[in-house]
C-alpha cells in the first residue's frame, strides 16, 4: 500500500509541475513575442538570433545575451523554447528582459566557420574576427535596432557558452554591463573537460566529439546523428578499443578538433592560445563567476576563471559563486544533494534569489543593491553551510602538511621523521607499494554504465580501497572539525619501474560507522537509502600525467628505480570534516575510463600501440628522508 502511495505522489507532483509548466508557457505567450533575425558580423558573416521580447512598451528592458554552440532551436517565430519556463530563466522573462540566444559562428543556423575555443585576437586588425568581436558586433547591432531596449546588456552562459561569456567580457562594448561565466571551459590542457594535467580525459572526449564534432557544411536546423556505442559499458567499451591511435582510427579525418588533440600532446603554444586565462585583461563589465564544487567537467575552470580576473584587473567588480552542484547544477533542480550526499534545502532558490538574479537586476534594470552580494559566496559542504567571504582562497588560511605514515595513517605529527630507514632496531618499511596494471585499471565509479556520472565527484570510495592496486591511509577519529579553503596539494616521494605512470590522489571525507541523514532537514528528493555509515565521500581527487610532473610543456622520462618527487594541486577544497569523521587518502595509477590508460612507457600516447603498455611497480615513499605528504588548507 505504501508503494502505491509513494506512485501517486509522485504523479501528483509530476501534473502539478507540468501544470506550473503550461501556465508559465501561457504567461509567456501573453506577455511576450519571438523574433528571429540574422546580424552581420564584420566580416559579412551573419550569425542567426533568436529574440525573446516583453510586449509592454510602457518602459525601457534590458538585454540578456546567451551565445552558444548547443543550438537556440526552435527554430521559428511561432516556436517557443521549453527552456524558458522549465528551468529559471522564467524569472528573467517575469522581470522583463528582452532574451537573445545566439548561434555562435559555424553552428547550427549561422554562418561562417566554427573553431573549437577560438583563440582571443587581442590585436584585430579591420575585418579580423574572434568570438569577442562577434559578441560586439550583435550587441551593437541588438542595441540599436531591437525595440523598447533600454542600451545595456548583460551575457551569461554555462559550460561552452561560459567560455563564450568570458570572451563576450573581453569584448569591451560600451553597452555590455554585466558579465556570468558559469562553469565555463577555460583550460582544455591543464584541467577541465579534456585534459587534466595532460592525462587525457577519453570517456568525455570521445563521447563529446563522435557527434558535436562532426562537420556542418551548410547552416542547418538538424544534428548530425550520434555515435552508437556497442555495449552499455563504458569500462568494457574504452578497454577493448584500447590505444589511443584505435579511437583516432573509429572518428577518421573527419573531425577537425580530435585531429588537434592529437598533433599537440603537450602545452605548447597552441593550447596556450586557447586559455582564456592569459587574455582577461582590461574587463569592464561587473563579473559573477559561478562554479560547482563537484563539477565534473568544469571546477578548474570557475575557480580559475575568477582568480585571473582578479589578478590582471584590480578595479574591476569581480565576484565569485561556488555552489555544491555537479556541472550547471544551479540551473536545474533544488540542488540539496549529489548522488547519496546530501547539502540541505533551498539551495538553487538562495542562490537564484540573492545572487544571480539581483547582480543581473542592479547592473541591467539600475534596481536594488549588489552591496549583500560577498566577494565570494563559497558553499562548504560537510559543514553544509554558505560563507560570505571577502576574499578566495581565504587570507586566514594555513598550510598543514598531512603525513602519511608507515602503517596506513595519516598524520600531522612527522612520526615517521623519527625512524631513520636503516634503523636495525626498528625495522620499519619506508615505502608503500602496488603494481599497476593497464590490462586491469581501476574504475573511477562502481557498477556498469555508458555515460560518465555527474555524482561521481562525491561517489564513496569504498569500491576502490579493496583493490590491491589503490594505497589507503586514514587518519584517527577527529577530535575537532577541520575546513579547508583552497588548493591541496600532494606532494608524493615515487618510484616506479618503467619510464611513466599517473599519479591519482584523492581526499575522502569517512563518515562515522553510525551516521544517517536527519531526514527532517536535509532534503530527501534523490530518495536514497543507500548505507551512510561508513561512507568514502571523494571530497577531491585530481590525476597527474607523471611525464609532466615537472612541466606541462617539457615532458620528462623517469629513471626507473630513483625516488623522484611528483608534486602538483588539486582543484580548489571548500568542505569541513566533521569531528567523528576521518580524512582519508587514496593514490592509484590509474583513474578508468575516465582518464586514458598510460602506457607506463614514455612515449607519444596519442599515437603508441596496445603493445607498448606495460605493468609498472609503484612505490609511495614515507621515510625519514623521502616524505610523502598532502598539504591542507586549513581554514584558522
Amino acid at each position: 500500500m505504501k508503494k502505491y502511495f509513494i506512485i501517486l505522489l509522485c504523479y501528483l507532483f509530476h501534473c502539478l509541475l507540468l501544470s506550473a509548466q503550461n501556465l508559465d508557457s501561457a504567461w509567456i505567450k501573453d506577455n511576450y513575442y519571438k523574433t528571429e533575425r540574422m546580424i552581420s558580423m564584420r566580416d559579412g558573416a551573419k550569425l542567426f538570433t533568436a529574440f525573446y521580447i516583453p510586449k509592454d512598451s510602457s518602459e525601457k528592458h534590458p538585454i540578456l545575451f546567451n551565445r552558444t554552440p548547443y543550438s537556440c532551436a526552435p527554430y521559428g517565430e511561432d516556436k517557443l523554447n521549453p527552456g524558458l519556463y522549465q528551468s529559471y530563466w522564467i524569472n528573467y522573462l517575469k522581470e522583463g528582459y528582452i532574451i537573445a540566444i545566439q548561434d555562435v559562428r559555424g553552428r547550427w543556423m549561422s554562418e561562417g566557420e566554427f573553431v573549437d575555443v577560438r583563440p582571443f585576437n587581442s590585436n584585430k586588425k579591420g575585418t579580423e574576427i574572434d568570438e569577442a568581436s562577434d559578441t560586439y558586433d550583435a550587441i551593437d547591432w541588438m542595441v540599436n535596432n531591437i525595440p523598447g531596449n533600454n542600451k545595456r546588456v548583460g551575457v551569461l552562459g554555462i559550460s561552452y557558452p561560459g567560455f563564450y561569456s568570458t570572451m563576450a567580457a573581453m569584448s569591451n562594448h560600451p553597452a555590455l554591463k554585466a558579465v556570468s561565466p558559469q562553469a565555463p571551459v577555460t583550460d582544455w590542457f591543464q584541467g577541465d573537460d579534456f585534459h587534466h594535467n595532460g592525462a587525457f580525459f577519453i570517456m568525455d572526449a570521445f563521447s563529446f566529439y563522435s557527434s558535436f564534432g562532426k562537420p556542418r557544411p551548410i547552416p542547418t536546423t538538424v544534428g548530425g546523428p550520434d555515435y552508437v556505442f556497442p555495449t552499455p559499458d563504458n569500462y568494457d567499451f574504452y578497454l577493448k578499443t584500447g590505444a589511443l591511435k584505435n579511437f583516432a582510427a573509429i572518428l577518421g579525418d573527419s573531425v577537425a578538433f580530435w585531429k588537434d588533440l592529437y598533433a599537440h600532446p603537450n602545452y605548447d603554444d597552441w593550447w596556450k592560445a586557447r586559455n582564456p586565462r592569459n587574455f582577461v585583461t582590461h574587463i569592464k563589465p561587473a563579473m559573477l563567476v559561478v562554479g560547482g564544487l563537484y563539477d565534473a567537467e568544469d571546477c578548474f575552470g570557475a575557480w580559475n576563471t575568477y582568480m585571473a580576473i582578479e589578478e590582471k584587473n584590480k578595479n574591476t567588480d569581480n565576484r565569485l559563486v561556488m555552489g555544491p552542484w555537479s556541472h550547471g547544477g544551479w540551473s536545474r533542480g533544488s540542488g540539496s544533494y549529489l548522488g547519496n550526499i546530501r547539502f540541505g534545502r533551498n539551495i538553487n532558490t538562495y542562490y537564484q534569489k540573492n545572487i544571480e538574479i539581483p547582480f543581473f537586476n542592479f547592473y541591467l534594470k539600475l534596481k536594488g543593491t549588489v552591496h549583500d552580494i560577498a566577494e565570494a559566496s563559497i558553499f562548504f559542504s560537510g559543514e553544509n553551510e554558505w560563507r560570505r567571504l571577502n576574499q578566495w582562497p581565504p587570507g586566514n588560511i594555513e598550510n598543514k602538511n598531512l603525513f602519511i605514515q608507515w602503517n596506513g595513517d595519516l598524520s600531522f605529527d612527522d612520526a615517521a621523521g623519527k625512524f631513520k630507514t636503516k634503523d636495525k632496531e626498528k625495522s620499519l618499511p619506508y615505502f608503500s607499494e602496488y603494481t599497476s596494471d593497464p590490462a586491469h585499471p581501476v574504475p573511477y565509479a562502481e557498477g556498469v554504465h555508458l555515460d560518465r556520472t555527474t555524482e561521481y565527484m562525491t561517489d564513496d570510495q569504498r569500491f576502490a580501497s579493496r583493490r590491491p592496486d589503490v594505497l589507503t591511509f586514514s587518519s584517527a577519529v577527529l577530535t575537532e572539525d577541520i575546513t579547508l579553503a583552497g588548493p591541496v596539494i600532494a606532494d608524493l616521494a615515487v618510484s616506479i619501474s618503467t619510464t611513466d605512470a599517473d599519479f591519482v590522489v584523492k581526499l575522502i571525507d569517512v563518515f562515522p560507522d553510525d551516521f544517517k541523514y536527519d531526514d527532517a532537514g536535509m532534503g530527501k528528493e534523490n530518495g536514497n537509502n543507500y548505507p551512510m555509515g561508513g561512507y568514502q565521500m571523494l571530497v577531491r581527487g585530481e590525476i597527474m600525467r607523471g611525464k609532466y610532473r615537472n612541466s606541462l610543456s617539457a615532458p620528462e622520462p623517469f629513471e626507473p628505480g630513483k625516488i623522484t618527487e611528483v608534486k602538483y594541486a588539486l582543484p580548489d577544497v571548500a568542505h569541513t570534516f566533521k569531528k567523528g569523521h576521518h580524512i582519508m587518502i587514496q593514490i592509484q595509477s590509474s583513474w578508468f575510463p575516465l582518464a586514458d590508460r598510460n602506457p607506463q612507457t614514455f612515449t607519444d600516447i596519442y599515437h603508441c600501440s596496445d603493445s607498448d603498455f606495460k605493468k609498472s611497480t609503484i612505490r609511495i615513499y614515507h621515510d625519514a628522508v623521502n616524505r610523502s605528504k598532502i598539504i591542507l588548507p586549513i581554514l584558522k
